[in-house]
């Protein structure tokens, strides 16, 4: 059994969807859980009364991953609140979908902002107070099939997903001196509310049937494979990407899917 008892985790984005996801399973094997959301607060304090009603401990924090002055004060008052962190998971994402030609520079830099370089500050924040702490840790960045997988209208999540892989690779590099080990989760089409923003609810049934494993993922899947990859039970793992797609890179190509 996986068991994260006394350990601290803040995750970015866990008001919903994946994040929410990762902050339930992880309070499941006994971690404390900071939860941050950006506007979604009732969703975050919904998370935070299920965690709390586990018995573990919960401190819910607003905060714009894209800010890095709201990503330090949140780094700090989880220190505070909580101890830690000892898990750090960079979630927060936005996403726009516009064709190339079409495309607004706006909403570009914005994808850039939460997406690449939220995780950045989440990650490099978190690390800092391990580091300092000097009894190691986990970082856990969620990124996508996407980062590698070419999709219509997907220019500017796809590529901020592709640039986190590699600077995940070279965070975790730099921090091995400070047994702080760092991977990455590459999920599929998951079931989330984020996807509503493109399909409807049929649309959404009918497409995770085609897919190979004869349905969408869960943010209970993804949020147990976060939690064994911020594990003691994953010790000797870092600079590593898990795809928790069902399948979904390997046959692509026998479904027409909206991503």
């Amino acid at each position: 059994m996986i068991d994260l008892s006394g350990k601290t985790a803040l995750i970015s984005g866990s008001s919903r969807g994946i994040g929410k996801g990762i902050a339930l399973e992880m309070a499941h094997a006994g971690a404390d859980v900071a939860v941050n959301y950006f506007r979604h607060r009732d969703d975050g304090e919904a998370v935070a009364d299920e965690i709390r009603a586990m018995g573990r401990r919960a401190v819910v924090i607003g905060a714009d991953a894209s800010d890095r002055s709201a990503v330090d004060e949140m780094v700090e008052r989880t220190a505070e609140d909580l101890g830690g962190p000892d898990i750090v998971v960079a979630n927060a994402y936005y996403s726009t979908r516009e064709p190339f030609l079409e495309m607004d520079v706006d909403e570009l830099r914005k994808t850039y902002d939460v997406s690449l370089f939220g995780a950045f500050h989440v990650a490099q924040a978190g690390a800092r107070k391990m580091a300092a702490g000097g009894k190691g840790g986990s970082i856990l960045f969620i990124s996508s099939v996407m980062s590698f997988l070419p999709f219509p209208t997907s220019l500017a999540y796809s590529s901020a997903k592709a640039g986190m892989n590699h600077m995940a690779a070279i965070i975790a590099l730099e921090l091995l001196e400070h047994r702080i080990r760092v991977n990455v989760i590459e999920p599929g089409w998951t079931d989330t509310p984020g996807e509503r923003q493109y399909s409807t609810e049929q649309e959404l049934e009918e497409g995770g049937r085609r897919l190979p494993w004869g349905r969408m993922g869960t943010i209970e899947d993804l949020g147990k494979a976060a939690t064994f990859l911020c594990s003691d039970a994953a010790d000797y793992i870092t600079g590593e990407v898990l795809r928790v797609d069902g399948g979904f890179w390997l046959k692509r190509g026998t479904a027409s899917i909206k991503e």
